[in-house]
């Protein structure tokens, strides 16, 4: 069972403006409260007990809004940030929260009603480094990122069905901690692409309700379909 989960929350939301001038992107509301809430709320109902949020652009509302985590339910720690480190950089920051064990990691701006139940019921086999979640390609992302084959692990190959990485995923700390060409600010999409290319990256399609909050045209409609 998961116990641990970190929400990467320190990007600059430079598509967002002028909404995030004055919040963080995560701390945008929708359906009457703010992105952020959704995953704590949904981590906290799937048995998670602690969370890190790395923070970096307005970090303080968010430290503010979520104090300790006790009124979620969890205990959370923070992984500050000088600057954003970008996904895979962030999360080399916050190993030392994160321990040894497999984590769940969210992006702090999706939205999405996939049961994190599951997630943290995954039986990983002893060499898979990081399961995704994938979901069929949204409109303004027509090409998708990753194709799982029959068995659920990651390929390339042009032959298999593309999906889009939802930004939601059970990590291995050991993928980013061995990952040979770490550095301090670098992305996730190439640690996965490596372990990809040593089979030892699976995911699941999900099919069910999904948003990347990426514009304020796609927050407007969330937010619309959530009242």
């Amino acid at each position: 069972m998961i116990r641990k989960a970190m929400i990467l929350a320190a990007g600059l939301g430079q598509r967002m403006r002028p909404l995030t001038d004055t919040l963080p992107k995560p701390m945008l509301g929708v359906g009457g409260k703010p992105l952020l809430q959704y995953h704590l709320e949904a981590l906290a109902q799937a048995g998670v007990t602690d969370v890190v949020i790395n923070l970096a652009y307005l970090g303080e509302k968010i430290r503010l809004f979520v104090g300790n985590g006790n009124q979620f339910g969890l205990s959370v720690h923070f992984s500050v940030e000088p600057e954003p480190l970008e996904t895979a950089g962030a999360l080399l920051n916050a190993l030392h929260l994160l321990g040894d064990d497999p984590f769940i990691l969210i992006n702090g701006d999706v939205w999405t009603d996939y049961p994190l139940t599951k997630l943290c019921n995954h039986s990983a086999s002893s060499h898979e480094d990081a399961h995704l979640i994938l979901v069929p390609n949204p409109e303004f992302h027509p090409n998708g990122d990753f194709s799982p084959n029959d068995s659920g692990v990651l390929e390339n190959n042009p032959s298999l069905e593309k999906f889009t990485f939802a930004g939601i995923s059970l990590i291995h700390p050991r993928l980013i901690k061995y990952y040979p060409h770490r550095c301090v600010k670098f992305p996730l999409g190439e640690v996965l692409k490596y372990g990809i290319n040593e089979k030892r990256i699976t995911a699941e399609v999900y099919r069910g309700q999904w948003s990347d909050v990426g514009t304020p045209e796609r927050l407007a409609v969330l937010d619309a379909k959530l009242n």
